[in-house]
């Protein structure tokens, strides 16, 4: 199959990365406060999980996958074209919501799209390669962004003139991915083909296989990440479900609350403290390489070592770097150094939760482990991003130390669950981690 319909959803991605950013920074320049920027972040997150749950199933049922991906990269490329004519604060948050409930809608047709017709044992591979194009483009997104203020700067620009700037590129990215998808996405194909869509357990199985996470999460971490809705079944996953995976959900939790807690008013807090736009960018594009470049020795380390010792120190770095961020000041040096470490952290709770998910599931409900797993880290930092929004007018030192405390109270409820399990059970072998035995 050929890889010119990826490419496509690299340029809209280009433009999703940037958004990410820039409309928070747009909000702020509206008068914005962190109370609003929280309250951005949880719309998001609200649109974008049904908008993954509702769309993929739809598309699986009729088999229309080409319209729904190209109606979700138009939404994106139209909405972000908006929001530069907007000067209400409401209006920005309802675009904004139409983005990711976009963005969401279209990651598990596009997952199915890059599996439809292709051999099974190339499906990870073609996964993963989706990922890979999709956090390249996000990174470039933040790039351009950077390249665009910085540009403005030096051309005399108002700050809310090069945020428009940017809300345009971002636009015309996603408009002109919308265009090569055109000619570009494979054809419909007929639902009742043999072969047309793969089996849901082989598919949850590819999904395991390849990188389950991409780098936006290093930085926006509530969006809804890849899932195949089409294998859940709630009832069976009910009565499968263990005290030792509930544990865990509880650590996932608190975690990614602490997440979004300190993520939502970031922006505010950098433009509070003399961080330019393109400093902000430069900030947030650190952190995205970072995790990018470390996912592989993330990797090596949950392999090798207790995967449970290697997610509590990730939460630590997380959670100490947090309420660190504020002693810097916006001093650029060691806030470069805490955004680079707050990077690898993710690279590495992204790949050990995924792991720990997996191993603590019984083999029938992995799928949907992982499914609500997704769920659940979305709604929590939604949650969090609300009360980061409201903590912030008591002051970033108090909101960046609860945000750290909550994931320092994840890590800990994971080592509760490490001498609950005892090491055996959650230290095996790397073929315990992508096991399908058992019916599905």
């Amino acid at each position: 199959m050929s890889d010119r319909w990826l490419y496509a959803w690299g340029l809209a991605s280009l433009g999703l990365g940037g958004a990410s950013l820039i409309v928070p920074l747009y909000v702020v320049e509206l008068g914005g406060g962190p109370a609003t920027l929280g309250v951005l972040a949880a719309v998001a997150a609200a649109a974008g999980t049904p908008g993954a749950l509702g769309v993929g199933w739809l598309a699986d049922r009729t088999g229309r996958r080409r319209r729904y991906v190209l109606a979700a990269v138009g939404t994106v490329a139209v909405a972000l074209t908006a929001v530069p004519l907007l000067d209400s604060i409401a209006a920005v948050v309802v675009a904004n919501a139409a983005v990711w409930l976009a963005f969401a809608a279209a990651v598990p047709v596009l997952t199915l799209l890059a599996v439809v017709d292709t051999p099974e044992s190339a499906w990870s591979d073609r996964i993963a390669r989706l990922n890979e194009v999709q956090g390249v483009g996000w990174a470039l997104g933040l790039l351009v962004g950077f390249v665009v203020v910085l540009a403005g700067d030096r051309l005399g620009w108002s700050a809310i003139a090069a945020q428009r700037a940017v809300c345009l590129v971002c636009g015309a990215s996603a408009g002109v991915g919308g265009l090569v998808a055109v000619g570009s996405l494979p054809a419909d194909s007929d639902p009742d083909r043999p072969g047309a869509a793969p089996a849901p357990r082989r598919l949850r199985r590819a999904l395991r296989a390849a990188r389950p996470f991409g780098v936006r999460g290093a930085s926006f971490p509530f969006t809804p990440r890849r899932m195949d809705v089409r294998g859940l079944h709630p009832r069976r996953f009910v009565r499968r479900f263990t005290p030792d995976l509930a544990v865990f959900f509880l650590a996932v939790a608190l975690a990614f609350a602490g997440f979004g807690a300190f993520f939502a008013p970031l922006p505010a807090y950098l433009a509070g403290v003399g961080v330019g736009d393109s400093g902000v960018f430069g900030l947030y594009l650190a952190l995205n390489v970072a995790a990018a470049a470390f996912f592989g020795v993330a990797a090596t380390l949950t392999a090798r070592y207790d995967v449970t010792l290697v997610h509590v120190s990730a939460l630590a770095v997380r959670g100490v770097a947090f309420p660190a961020l504020v002693v810097t000041g916006g001093a650029l040096a060691p806030t470069v150094a805490l955004f680079v470490a707050v990077g690898f952290a993710w690279a590495v709770v992204a790949v050990s939760a995924g792991t720990l998910v997996t191993r603590l599931s019984p083999p029938i409900v992995r799928g949907e482990a992982l499914g609500v797993y997704s769920a659940l880290s979305t709604f929590a930092g939604g949650v969090g991003s609300v009360a980061g929004g409201w903590l912030a007018a008591r002051g970033y030192l108090w909101t960046f130390g609860v945000a750290g405390g909550l994931v320092v109270a994840g890590a800990g409820v994971v080592l509760l669950l490490r001498r609950r399990v005892g090491r055996g059970r959650t230290a095996g072998t790397e073929r315990t981690v992508y096991s399908t035995d058992g019916p599905d």
